[in-house]
């Protein structure tokens, strides 16, 4: 696994930070769960955590994310809740939801700040602390929020388009699933900006996978000369895979993130590359973050982003990964 430059020096601080919140377990957990953090509760008061994603359905990224959140809330004695939707307008109203309920912490995403950021605010000055994690970095700190927890979005981008002006590539597709996602928009432009070749954006309807299918293969029947497809999501790789052999279509797909289906088709040599950004940190360390400070005082990071990625990983990678994406945690 390659992890980029930008991103190395915090992830080690990540797995500090994720060492000094486990039990004595060393993180294994009993009753035949997965491995990944945990233990035995500790004896701090009860604590309410609220999470409010912009997940769409079936996406299993946030699966993943939220089994590395339940784990730090077993651990830090918290009561967990979650709710998502892809639309901005009702994440808002969710949060607004959590701020009426007075919990003692809310995580949220900031894929479309500009629905979000005035209820985001609104909980700050209620005394509600807030960490923003996985989109919408670069509008964390301006809302009042401890810290924000995930990748540079333009950094991932430009790995990826090194990556594939290393491969000789000439023209990319990348496959945006959420129009008006702004992480997802930073990271087109940043294969862009890295690569030497020609990028086209393309935007298809996430929450309808036959929909977006038919959208890749119809693009890839146009322009033949693709010769290379990101997706940006783990559950739209398998699908690009489907449109490259109805299209008849020689492109190679890269995609970002991690889950089981994408470790088995970088395993079959069906996909050259993977992004992985630790959703499953990206939750466990919220959650520890938010329970940190209330019982500490503490701040991870200091205040500044805290990088879960970006690293590539490959089919010499799916070895190490082939359990842990079967269990959730990868």
């Amino acid at each position: 696994m390659r992890t980029t430059r930008t991103a190395a020096a915090l992830l080690a601080a990540c797995a500090l930070a994720v060492v000094a919140g486990c039990s004595s377990s060393g993180g294994k957990e009993a009753d035949g769960k997965p491995a990944g953090g945990g233990g035995e509760a500790a004896k701090t008061p009860r604590m309410k955590i609220a999470m409010v994603t912009h997940s769409g359905q079936g996406d299993t990224f946030w699966d993943i994310v939220q089994s590395g959140a339940e784990v730090a809330a077993r651990k830090d004695n918290v009561d967990f809740l979650y709710a998502a939707h892809p639309e901005g307008k009702e994440q808002a109203q969710l949060i607004q939801t959590y701020i009426d309920q007075k919990v003692d912490g809310i995580i949220v995403t900031l894929a479309k700040p500009e629905a979000v950021g005035a209820v985001v605010k609104k909980a700050v000055a209620a005394g509600i602390p807030v960490v923003t994690i996985n989109s919408g970095a670069e509008f964390s700190k301006g809302l009042g929020a401890l810290s924000h927890i995930g990748q540079d979005e333009s950094v991932a981008g430009e790995a990826v388009g090194e990556e594939l002006g290393e491969q000789g590539k000439k023209k990319a597709l990348c496959v945006i699933h959420e129009q008006g996602n702004v992480s997802l928009e930073a990271r087109c432009a940043g294969v862009k900006k890295a690569f030497g070749g020609t990028v086209e954006n393309l935007n298809v309807e996430g929450t309808n996978m036959p929909a977006t299918t038919s959208s890749i293969e119809a693009k890839l029947q146009s322009a033949k000369d693709i010769d290379a497809v990101v997706t940006l999501g783990a559950p739209f790789a398998a699908a690009s895979v489907k449109a490259k052999e109805g299209a008849g279509s020689t492109a190679e797909i890269s995609t970002f993130d991690l889950n089981a289906e994408v470790v088995k088709r970088l395993k079959a040599k069906e996909i050259t590359f993977a992004v992985d950004q630790q959703p499953y940190l990206q939750g466990y360390l919220a959650v520890d973050e938010l329970w940190l400070n209330k019982v500490n005082g503490n701040v991870i990071g200091g205040g500044k982003p805290v990088l879960t990625g970006p690293a590539l990983v490959t089919e010499k990678d799916v070895p190490a990964l082939e359990k842990l994406t079967a269990d959730g945690t990868r």
